[in-house]
């Protein structure tokens, strides 16, 4: 039996998910749940991601790498060649598995996902990254908490996919 698929993200009303290479909003208590959720799990990402992600061989994580660049992958990840390789690897890993980005990761394993780990900033930022329209899916989300900082408002939600 395969594991579960988790997908984690924070995205703006509009998807956007991020803007230059970097994350469009910076909301500490995001990157904290994000580094609590991750950590002890197989994280696959892609190249970008993981050279931007600074922790993300830090807390017992273990990286799986979507990359034509294997040499930029440290000690103790791994590298794929595509979302298939990365996802066949990962199984084999301990922990559960965490997609965490970016757009195109998310657009190949958002129809078999398991789970969503969503942070959903509620403002319309400007990017040039995207989160796959996943409202129209069949979820059902199971855990809900409203949050806020200075600059937004946004609400954490866990979304199981509906069978």
């Amino acid at each position: 039996m395969s594991k579960p698929l988790n997908l984690i993200v924070a995205c703006a009303e509009n998807r956007v998910i991020g803007r230059a290479g970097r994350l469009p909003f910076d909301i500490p208590e995001d990157k904290a749940w994000f580094h609590e959720k991750t950590a002890g799990t197989t994280a696959v990402l892609g190249r970008i991601c993981y050279e931007v992600w600074k922790q993300v061989h830090a807390d017992g994580r273990v990286p799986v790498v979507i990359t034509s660049h294997p040499e930029i992958v440290k000690a103790g990840g791994h590298v794929a060649h595509d979302v298939p390789e990365a996802l066949a690897i990962a199984q084999g890993l301990p922990g559960e598995i965490m997609i965490c980005g970016g757009q195109r990761i998310y657009e190949e394993t958002l129809p078999t996902a398991d789970r969503i780990l969503l942070t959903l900033v509620h403002a319309e930022v400007p990017g040039d990254t995207w989160f796959p329209e996943w409202r129209h899916l069949a979820w059902r989300e199971t855990w809900r908490k409203e949050s806020a900082d200075a600059n937004y408002r946004y609400t954490f939600s866990v979304l199981e996919r509906a069978r």
